[in-house]
């Protein structure tokens, strides 16, 4: 079903594809009946409404709200949102606020949607100003690169300019020398799953088909990272260039930018320098009076963070239910609309950029073989210095926390690194860790995103590990039985002892994480056991009275 699905969203084309059809019919002031669309397209109205129920930003329920408080990890170990929600229910009225996952604000807490824009900090304090529609000065992040050579922090491509220079001279190379390149770079996605960037683009180039297709993951939703915002707004050509390039390589005219709804300052920038880039004939046909021919689009996600995993990514574009697929086949044989197509993360493709422009040497002497180059790292409001820094892999993380983050603002206990299905890792063995994805993993960690979230000394990790359960139970796709019913069981054991009504029973909860470990079919409930059983085993002592050890 999915299959044909696929390839009837697939007749009508990227430009104007399924997905962006249904959200913006479904947020226009006067809608379609949504048997027309389902026509238009040849499919089952089932198939439409399916779609449509299944992100939150389409809910009757979440468009009945006029403001939305961030629930993500870091704001809530902040404390900071309580209040702030109370603010605004007292403007707004208690049934028109809502919560949206994390808005990439983890540096300054008090983070808040309101009439499609982000507000946070000290910005509630002018709620007045923002409810007339006036427009307020906002912080920024603070951003530094620390890297032996900066690839993703430099000034080198940032001017039209600059790309069309660029441009004319990488495409008068030969394909398998870009792809080598990237191979003796040693570049692996920066998304968590560190597969190696040159080979993913070398199968989708050796595979046979008229139409393929290059897609730019920027759905970034982990709490504690804001790395893809400031790639998209302060670094936007480096992400653009590294997706004309990989079209060029990959023998693809088309691709498409898949950013969150929760970053529409994101969206806005990427938007405006797509539209220079076709002012210039940087983009479209015959680009600088080559045969290679390129465009691009932007897809705005709903508010599903199982789109950042790259099938559900691609069933999302295609109109389908955010669904994870199984694998193989993979995406660069058989991706959107079945065609050959290389997903890349924001930083990945940043990356690739900075490697063609600095040279492949000098990214592989950086760090290690399988963790080589630099790496943008997130931290979050309990430091003294927070801000998002680029920084030499292998690079020890104290050195990161104390020298680089200047320490802390309070007493800390734990650290989530690599948003929430990244393991949480004690204030102890950050003496142990260097900045490198095996490190992390042989030491039962995960670095994924390299994000940080502090976890201070009073917040109580029961209720840690409730956020945990409730967030993979919210955002679970539902395809899965171990994920779906698993993630649901976990949040009921713990709203049960933070009730005080019942005790966790702890052989049950192993039970069902080793369940959810091995049996899910994608990492967002496949990983969430690990900084639940990171928990466990460092933290066992400090909730030893709400649990017990026989079912």
């Amino acid at each position: 079903m999915s299959k044909n699905i696929s390839n009837l969203s697939g007749r009508v084309g990227l430009k104007n594809n399924l997905f962006k059809k249904i959200s913006e019919n479904v947020l226009s002031n006067s809608p379609k009946d949504i048997k027309d669309i389902a026509k238009e397209y040849n499919l089952g109205v089932s198939t439409l409404h399916g779609a449509e129920s299944f992100y939150e930003f389409l809910r009757p329920a979440h468009r009945e709200k006029k403001a939305f408080v961030c629930n993500g990890s870091a704001c809530m170990c902040a404390g900071t949102q309580e209040k702030l929600k109370e603010t605004l229910k007292e403007k707004l009225g208690n049934d028109k606020v809502g919560e949206m996952f994390c808005l990439g604000h983890c540096y300054e807490n008090n983070a808040f949607h309101y009439n499609g824009e982000n507000y946070a900090g000290k910005d509630i304090e002018k709620i007045d100003q923002i409810l007339k529609g006036e427009k307020i000065n906002q912080d920024k992040f603070f951003s530094k690169s620390f890297a032996t050579t900066s690839f993703l922090m430099d000034d080198k491509l940032s001017s039209i300019s600059q790309v069309e220079q660029h441009l004319a001279q990488f495409l008068k190379l030969d394909k398998k020398e870009i792809i080598k390149s990237l191979l003796d770079s040693n570049l692996t996605g920066r998304g968590g799953a560190g597969f190696p960037t040159g080979m993913k683009w070398d199968f989708c180039s050796k595979a046979v088909s008229e139409k393929k297709y290059v897609i730019c993951n920027a759905d970034e939703g982990d709490s504690g990272a804001f790395s893809d915002r400031y790639l998209l707004e302060d670094q936007p050509l480096k992400v653009l260039f590294g997706m004309i390039i990989c079209g060029y390589v990959i023998g693809s005219n088309e691709g498409v930018l898949y950013i969150r709804g929760e970053y529409p300052k994101s969206i806005e920038t990427i938007n405006g320098c797509i539209n220079e880039l076709k002012k210039s004939g940087l983009l479209g046909e015959n680009i600088l009076g080559t045969n290679f021919s390129f465009d691009l689009n932007i897809c705005i996600g709903q508010g599903a963070y199982i789109c950042g995993e790259e099938t559900a990514l691609i069933a999302s574009i295609e109109g389908r239910r955010a669904e994870v697929d199984v694998r193989p086949p993979f995406p660069v044989t058989e991706g959107l609309y079945k065609k050959p197509t290389v997903v890349n993360n924001v930083e990945t493709l940043a990356a690739a950029t900075g490697i063609l422009i600095n040279g492949a040497e000098k990214f592989s002497a950086i760090g290690n073989k399988k963790s080589a180059g630099t790496k943008l790292v997130c931290l979050d409001s309990f430091f003294n210095n927070p801000g998002v820094y680029e920084i030499d892999m292998g690079t020890p993380m104290s050195k990161i926390f104390n020298e680089i983050g200047g320490g802390y603002k309070e007493e800390i206990k734990a650290f989530q690194v690599g948003g929430p299905l990244g393991g949480v890792v004690p204030l102890e063995e950050i003496n142990n860790l260097n900045l490198d994805f095996q490190e992390f993993t042989a030491k039962g960690f995960m670095l994924g995103h390299a994000s940080v979230v502090c976890i201070p000394k009073d917040f109580p990790m029961i209720e840690y590990i409730h956020h945990l359960f409730e967030f993979s139970a919210e955002e679970s796709c539902g395809k899965c039985f171990p994920g779906r019913l698993g993630s649901y069981r976990g949040k009921e054991m713990f709203d049960q002892a933070k009730k005080k009504t019942a005790k966790i029973p702890l052989k049950l909860l192993n039970e069902l994480l080793v369940t959810m470990q091995k049996g899910c079919l994608c990492a967002l409930c496949g990983a969430i056991p690990t900084p639940i059983m990171n928990i466990l085993k460092y933290f066992g002592d400090e909730m030893k009275n709400d649990m017990v050890k026989d079912n």
